[in-house]
């Protein structure tokens, strides 16, 4: 019997812990100091970009793509364990396009998408005055609509997540502190270390593989192995308003992106939009720019200007772990550690690559597994 010890419960390491769990012959222990879905998951927006993003080749691709397919069957397999209803909009991503957007590069990924199995429509001004009504501006010339793209509520997945896992008897231990992972004398320079137990404010955890998955609680982790795997922050904002009736047509509501800035329908006439994108100034203190915020709603009201007359019912922000020097994500072994993995720093796709990120570890844990 194998024991796995995840560190952190956002929603990469709440989609580990629940795909091994589906795996026979393992022990699985999961640690947070805080509740689940805190931290970056809180802030996200769920829209997760997989058709619609201009990746198309290697791992950054097939990352998406193993994601997008996973959530088809992921989220009523979780709905039909826990009796949740997770929040999982199926109408796609529609984004908008300006005199600036490159329309041969938006036709080309059309064809791309095509050719491997996946669809993408460009619309002039017409269709898209036709069929999202709220949409009005001048400088928009068209869109691309993505519709096997999806939007969920990244704090109902991850709680669902949890509760999923523990059905199939994952320990979560909350309010817990890993104070380290100590390392055994090492034999030769040349073999790699490998590491028995995590030790936490509730005492030692025996552990056959550890898992980082602790967003910017990483960096910490891996620098007391001598191996730093240096995760900056970065804070978004966003806010929930309330217009007390939906944009354009209730019967299509995509979640629509433009400039950086998303509108995400959410149910009754409420939109979320965001986010910013706060770097720090001064080591790793990032105070939340209201201005920036204020930009993003603008920006939101240019798009579908009906949303000048909705209330602000909500902001929030949360920090996402983005590494230093090196492409989001780290996923893989800790260097010089044979039973360490990585799988953090998501910088801004947590929520959209969760589903892959569990199945790139579980074939590190049990290679050949599905």
């Amino acid at each position: 019997m194998s024991h796995v010890v995840i560190i952190g419960c956002g929603v990469v390491g709440a989609a580990i812990a629940y795909e091994l769990s589906l795996v026979q012959g393992l022990t699985i222990t999961v640690i947070d100091r805080q509740p689940p879905a805190q931290a970056s998951t809180g802030a996200a927006l769920g829209v997760l970009m997989g058709v619609i993003s201009h990746k198309i080749k290697g791992k950054a691709w097939q990352m998406r793509q193993t994601s997008i397919q996973r959530y088809e069957t992921l989220i009523p397999e979780l709905e039909a364990l826990t009796n949740r209803q997770i929040p999982f909009n199926r109408q796609g991503i529609l984004s908008l396009c300006g005199a600036e957007d490159d329309l041969s590069a938006w036709e080309n990924l059309v064809a791309i998408r095509h050719s491997q199995g996946w669809r993408l429509e460009i619309w002039d001004t017409a269709k898209l005055k036709e069929i999202c009504p709220q949409v009005n501006q001048e400088k928009i010339t068209g869109a691309v609509y993505s519709p096997q793209d999806r939007q969920l509520d990244p704090t109902a997945l991850t709680l669902a997540l949890v509760e999923a896992a523990q059905h199939k008897g994952v320990n979560f231990k909350f309010g817990v502190t890993v104070l380290g992972v100590p390392t055994p004398e090492k034999n030769s320079l040349e073999e790699p270390v490998k590491c028995t137990f995590v030790e936490t404010t509730e005492g030692k955890i025996a552990a056959d593989w550890i898992v980082f998955a602790a967003g910017l609680g990483s960096t910490p982790l891996t620098a007391q192995l001598d191996q730093t795997v240096d995760i900056r922050p970065v804070l978004g904002q966003a806010l929930q308003l309330s217009l007390g009736h939906v944009l354009g047509n209730p019967d299509f509501q995509p979640a629509i992106t433009g400039n950086d800035v998303h509108i995400v329908p959410v149910g009754g006439g409420d939109y979320w939009i965001g986010a910013t994108v706060e770097f720090p100034t001064n080591g790793d203190e990032i105070p939340p720019n209201q201005e920036l915020l204020e930009t993003v709603r603008q920006q939101a009201i240019a798009f579908c200007p009906e949303l000048a007359t909705a209330k602000i019912i909500r902001t929030w922000s949360g920090l996402r772990p983005r590494p230093e020097g090196r492409p989001a994500p780290v996923i893989g072994q800790l260097p010089g550690y044979s039973n360490i993995l990585l799988a953090t720093g998501h910088y801004r796709n947590g929520v959209l690559l969760a589903p892959a990120t569990a199945y790139a570890i579980r074939e590190m844990i049990i290679p050949g597994n599905f």
